[in-house]
């Protein structure tokens, strides 16, 4: 079980930025990556403009790591395809993310992280698992219809994350 929960939140944060409500952007309002849809749900709550703009870290992290982190077991994950997948997850869906990595390894890809991806993940190497998860994500991000408006910055994204998932795994 690796540790990497606390970093992979600063450089998530570091992505995500803050206080958002882009009209082109399905989520709608948008604080520290956590969409006020997100948000109501896991909080059962009904939260304004206000509170949305006055997210804390504090406010989010439980919702990153419960909804996310765990969902995609990235706590069970090699270090670095830990980060791979928990950046994907939160920008385009945890069940995308598990398919994502599943395709990397050549598991079965029903989009839930069990005992078989964790046998094949743990069978390869973590820089390879890394840099075919961030070709799939390049794939899957020029496919959207949005691309033209967020594209270069989802590629720059994905590029972020790749190098610094592949110097986690390079650092264990």
């Amino acid at each position: 079980m690796n540790s990497n929960f606390d970093f992979c939140m600063e450089m998530l944060l570091a992505h995500e930025g803050g206080y958002v409500n882009h009209p082109s952007d399905p989520g709608g309002m948008t604080n520290l990556g956590v969409t006020k849809r997100t948000y109501d749900e896991f909080n059962g709550t009904d939260i304004d403009e206000e509170g949305m703009r006055n997210l804390t870290v504090a406010d989010v992290t439980p919702i990153y790591r419960r909804n996310y982190w765990e969902r995609c077991r990235c706590q069970d994950l090699p270090s670095g395809v830990d980060w791979a997948v928990f950046d994907w997850a939160v920008n385009s869906g945890t069940g995308r993310a598990a398919k994502a990595l599943q395709r990397a390894v050549g598991a079965f890809e029903d989009g839930v992280i069990g005992p078989q991806t964790m046998m094949v993940v743990s069978s390869q190497k973590p820089e390879e698992i890394i840099n075919r998860i961030a070709i799939h994500r390049d794939s899957f991000y020029r496919e959207l219809s949005t691309f033209d408006t967020f594209g270069r910055g989802w590629l720059r994204r994905n590029d972020e994350t790749r190098e610094q998932a592949i110097a986690l795994a390079n650092a264990d």
